[in-house]
């Protein structure tokens, strides 16, 4: 049931990144928005039960994107590990924490793919509009990461106490 909630969400992150919003100006700067589902998966569900879909995702994202082979799987998975060394030392619940560590994530990734990019020639350089789009990033992952975090919370609870209270009346019927 935990696997097709997170093909699900997956899914419709990955059509309506790609489809809705590059039609609307307004969201012209926004972030990869599985960045907040990753980290989701890091704050509260278990590794082995997150790691086999972030790979799996981050080699379909590699597959969808034309980015260099293994970029988003490594995003991915260090992004993951990095919150689960985090919530060692940091509260999980924390809405402070929970407001900043999507836009630190955000970061992180654009981190990552600058480094990248910067790896394949000391010729090329970065222009302000690479700067201002990290930018515009990492303020919209301010204004949004802590509610696609409650949303996705919330949603995987109530689906699992629905799935919970359906076993249990089968379980009762028998």
């Amino acid at each position: 049931m935990t696997y097709c909630f997170y093909i699900c969400v997956c899914l419709c992150l990955v059509i309506f990144q790609t489809t809705i919003i590059p039609h609307i100006s307004l969201f012209n700067n926004f972030y990869d928005l599985l960045v907040p589902f990753i980290i989701y998966l890091g704050l509260f569900r278990s590794a082995r039960e997150s790691i086999p879909f972030i790979l799996v995702l981050g080699f379909l994202m590699d597959n969808l994107s034309g980015a260099p082979f293994g970029l988003y799987v490594t995003t991915y998975f260090w992004l993951f590990i990095i919150v689960k060394l985090v919530i060692r030392y940091l509260h999980a619940r924390n809405n402070i924490l929970l407001l900043f560590i999507v836009a630190a994530g955000v970061l992180m990734e654009n981190i990552i793919f600058i480094a990248s990019v910067s790896i394949q020639g000391p010729d090329l350089q970065f222009s302000a509009i690479t700067i201002r789009t990290v930018i515009f990033q990492i303020l919209w992952a301010v204004c949004t990461g802590f509610f696609f975090l409650i949303f996705f919370n919330h949603i995987h609870k109530k689906l699992e106490k629905w799935f919970n209270e359906i076993i249990a009346e089968k379980t009762k019927i028998i």
